[in-house]
């Protein structure tokens, strides 16, 4: 996994760092914490310039939260939770799922938005209670790259610092990133199979 990602990096640079963090919030194949390190490594090498990384990493983060953002302002949250109820096993998103995104937006609003960024749990269900509130898509597009921002910043800073110590931490990190893509598969497949159906909320929010 180590190689296959600073391979993409090395080979398709910031527009595949770009992809990927796109794709990870969108439905995340595989986790921030394991591409934006690799970018930082990839960086102290002189293979990319660390602003690039930063600026790549955090437009990806951004553009990938827009689709769940117009997908809550367009359906609304009971509309969301019914499809969170048919398809949620798939999805990997409960209706309880939403609420929690919700009730925290009502408690928190915009400070939602920019923390939530820095959570990977939270990460892509806090663009949904901003659409439901309909945020001003200004205002949503600035907390969120303030948040993804501030992440990338720590990951990309972090694989950047221990360019030193490159291979030693390859060695460490490819089994690492592999067991973290295998305990979040497994996660995902349990909640496929225990899956129980739900009941779908009424209303026309």
């Amino acid at each position: 996994m180590f190689d296959f990602i600073t391979d993409l990096l090395k080979e398709h640079g910031y527009l595949g760092l770009f992809a990927l963090m796109v794709l990870e919030n969108v439905f995340p194949p595989i986790p921030s914490e394991v591409i934006v390190p690799f970018a930082g490594f990839v960086a102290a090498h002189g293979e990319l310039h660390l602003a690039g990384v930063l600026l790549a990493g955090t437009l990806g983060s951004v553009v990938g939260a827009l689709p769940w953002y117009y997908a809550a302002r367009a359906y609304g949250a009971t509309r969301l939770k019914r499809a969170a109820a048919r398809h949620g096993r798939w999805l990997a998103m409960s209706c309880q799922d939403i609420d929690k995104s919700l009730h925290a937006f009502e408690r928190h609003g915009g400070k939602a938005v920019l923390f939530g960024r820095l959570v990977p749990a939270l990460r892509t269900l806090v663009s949904l209670p901003a659409g439901v509130a309909a945020m001003k898509l200004p205002t949503f597009l600035l907390l969120s790259a303030l948040g993804s921002l501030a992440w990338t910043a720590l990951l990309a800073s972090t694989g950047f610092v221990l360019k030193d110590q490159y291979e030693h931490v390859a060695e460490f990190v490819d089994p690492v990133s592999k067991a973290v893509l295998g305990v979040l598969l497994s996660a995902y497949l349990y909640r496929v199979v225990t899956w129980k159906p739900q009941r779908q909320p009424t209303g026309r929010s």
